[in-house]
């Protein structure tokens, strides 16, 4: 995360000593609120600093590639999960990815847990994809490199995925009842035997992504908004509420 605050600090000043012949005015409130309220004895004015001159020895060519793979098996998996009808929040089991080379298979290594991330699968596996079987797998490919979904759903990993939707459907309960990014709050919930098997196996999971301090499966109480939906063909009511603590 430090890393990220970092780079993006720098490409925010390095921006601003860009802008500053085009908007001089904004791009010295930019530099002066970025650089000298951090740092006192910095230079007092975006047009008293060098101008930024690109430094090509920073330039990693073999992650610059890795980076463009990476980019393209994300593609091709997000067209194979769509081509197969499988939303992007159903986790799944695996895919299959077929490179060009040695050498791109060990850049696409070390980006694994991106791909993992933006594709929503639980592992990458890198192999020769011939004849694979079509109600199984979901197929993409372009320019000799291929991707093929695992698209078998084992009752886990539908767990999961209805899971994804309940936190995805408080979300926006959150946002429709004005409630706060940081607003914690408490969740209850009037659902069949399924629902409840969702809500308690996978409670950790949605109290951290909703910030809920409890989920009680009750009538919603007084001062609550409410709202009912209907999920995984279960009709279910959902309660959110600040909480007082």
């Amino acid at each position: 995360k430090m890393a990220a605050y970092t780079t993006l600090y720098n490409c925010l000043v390095t921006l601003a000593k860009l802008l500053a012949p085009f908007v001089p005015f904004v791009a010295d409130e930019i530099y002066r609120n970025l650089v000298c309220s951090v740092y006192p004895e910095a230079i007092e004015s975006v047009h008293l600093t060098d101008f930024p001159v690109a430094d090509l020895s920073k330039v990693d060519e073999k992650l610059v590639h890795a980076t463009w793979l990476a980019m393209t098996v994300c593609s091709l998996g997000r067209a194979a999960r769509a081509k197969a009808g499988v939303k992007v929040r159903q986790p799944l089991s695996r895919v299959l990815v077929r490179v060009r080379s040695a050498s791109e298979r060990e850049g696409l290594g070390k980006l694994i847990s991106q791909i993992l991330d933006e594709l929503n699968v639980k592992e990458v596996e890198f192999a020769e994809i011939k004849n694979v079987d079509e109600s199984k797998y979901a197929v993409a490919e372009e320019d000799d490199v291929c991707v093929a979904v695992d698209t078998v759903l084992t009752p886990e990993l539908e767990a999961e995925g209805i899971a994804r939707e309940v936190v995805r459907r408080l979300q926006t309960m959150r946002r429709s009842a004005g409630f706060n990014i940081a607003d914690h709050i408490v969740t209850s919930y009037q659902g069949n035997d399924f629902i409840r098997r969702i809500m308690d196996g996978y409670a950790d999971y949605i109290k951290q992504e909703t910030l809920s301090r409890q989920i009680v499966q009750a009538t919603p109480p007084d001062g609550s908004y409410t709202e009912k939906h209907r999920i995984s063909g279960c009709e279910v009511m959902f309660g959110i509420k600040k909480d007082a603590a």
